[in-house]
């Protein structure tokens, strides 16, 4: 089984850089910088998709909210210049650009930066992928290293104006990301569980080195995903001091909800990585008990073929004075008392319960 799967051949950030206000792209994604552009209200709704960062062009209608997507960040002299343009710190700005971030928010003078994980689980591997999200006055700006279709859901109320989307403010269009990527979370929780069950009925029946592979493999997984969203108690910790001014206060019940998903995912994982152990435990301890069966085994016929040896070996001797060595009858004597002795003996620790 393959374990948990970063992008291959990443780059790791150089904080020595002779430059500081350089800025480097620690992916490995060839496509190019595009960006999905959407601006709404309660009545009116416009929308560019698959546009250059260079050309993104601003409508001059009063929009209640505005969400720029951008997908690929090959382009990153085109981020840099539009991350300029919109007074985003430089820190924020190379936090975007270096795709080995925590899951983390950061409140700036202007703007709120948040890093989030998302989390997918194909082909026996569990991918993550990280989004940076800016919320700056009535903007949300989100940046993706591919245009995956993890927030399909979202376009699609927008463009056919499903729900409350359109009648609520930024901090709801923010709700809706961050449900959308913990709903992936469960997701991939729930496949875990269920495959770490299969392997469970494996271990009451004949537990392999393969099964305890898998389960340390999935352990390492549900160890990944709890360390990847730990960092959210920051942001609900913000939200609950009532520090963030893009949720509003008919926004709290939503966001209390986050950190009820929050929390749920939490236990959940604390609930399989404790499921996982007992499991690792069972497998110890029937690997054990097959062990002490097998030497229970091997000394029970050691036990026996010690006397046996013993007699053969006295009448191995072949000294001249043993009369039973020109005895026609010895042969036939000494195995009659081999028998005996070995049946006597299985009867003693058949009664004894030693095997």
């Amino acid at each position: 089984m393959k374990n948990i799967h970063h992008h291959k051949n990443r780059q790791v950030l150089n904080r020595k850089r002779v430059n500081p206000t350089d800025f480097t792209y620690t992916g490995n994604n060839a496509e190019s910088t595009k960006v999905d552009f959407y601006q709404y209200s309660k009545k009116d709704f416009f929308s560019s998709e698959n546009t250059s960062l260079k050309d993104l062009q601003f409508s001059d209608t009063d929009f209640n909210v505005k969400w720029i997507a951008v997908y690929g960040l090959k382009e990153v002299d085109d981020i840099i210049q539009f991350g300029q343009k919109n007074n985003i710190h430089r820190l924020s700005i190379q936090d975007i650009l270096d795709l080995n971030q925590r899951t983390k928010f950061q409140k700036f003078d202007n703007y709120s930066f948040l890093v989030l994980k998302t989390m997918n689980a194909k082909e026996n591997q569990l991918k993550t992928e990280q989004i940076s999200i800016i919320i700056k006055d009535n903007y949300l700006i989100s940046f993706q290293e591919k245009n995956t279709p993890i927030f399909e859901h979202i376009k699609q109320r927008l463009t056919k104006n499903k729900g409350i989307i359109r009648e609520k403010n930024v901090g709801y269009l923010l709700f809706t990301i961050i449900e959308s990527l913990l709903d992936d979370y469960f997701k991939v929780l729930n496949q875990i569980e269920t495959k770490t069950n299969l392997i469970n009925f494996h271990l009451d029946e004949d537990p392999s080195a393969e099964d305890l592979s898998l389960l340390e493999n999935y352990k390492k997984r549900v160890y990944f995903i709890k360390k990847s969203i730990l960092p959210l108690k920051e942001f609900t910790l913000k939200f609950e001091r009532k520090e963030l001014s893009f949720i509003d206060e008919e926004l709290y019940k939503y966001f209390f909800e986050i950190k009820d998903l929050y929390l749920t995912i939490i236990d959940e994982c604390d609930a399989i990585i404790n499921s996982i152990e007992s499991d690792i435990n069972l497998f110890f301890s029937i690997q054990g008990q097959r062990m002490n069966n097998i030497m229970k085994t091997l000394t029970v016929m050691a036990t026996i073929f010690i006397p046996l040896t013993f007699i053969a070996g006295v009448y191995g001797m072949n000294f001249s004075n043993m009369p039973e060595l020109d005895s026609p009858y010895g042969y036939i004597a000494t195995w009659i008392l081999f028998v005996v002795i070995a049946v006597a003996l299985l009867i003693y620790f058949k009664k004894k319960k030693w095997f």
